[in-house]
């Protein structure tokens, strides 16, 4: 009964909250991120606190990623 998912704004001034909080270092505490493209991924531990960030161009089963799991 409630959105699962809904298209929010990812860049520019009507940014969706969640995304002002992933690529704000100042506010995430960890890293900056420019979203360029679709297909980017972050990566946020059980406790909420934001790991990483990758770009679109690498891929979810990456070693990269998995190494970090």
């Amino acid at each position: 009964t409630f959105p699962m998912a809904a298209k929010v704004s990812v860049k520019g001034n009507d940014m969706h909250p969640l995304f002002q909080w992933l690529t704000s270092k100042e506010k995430n505490g960890v890293l900056d991120a420019e979203i360029k493209w679709n297909f980017g991924k972050f990566l946020v531990n059980e406790k909420g606190q934001l790991v990483a960030y990758f770009p679109s161009k690498v891929t979810p089963m990456s070693d990269e990623i998995v190494s970090k799991l």
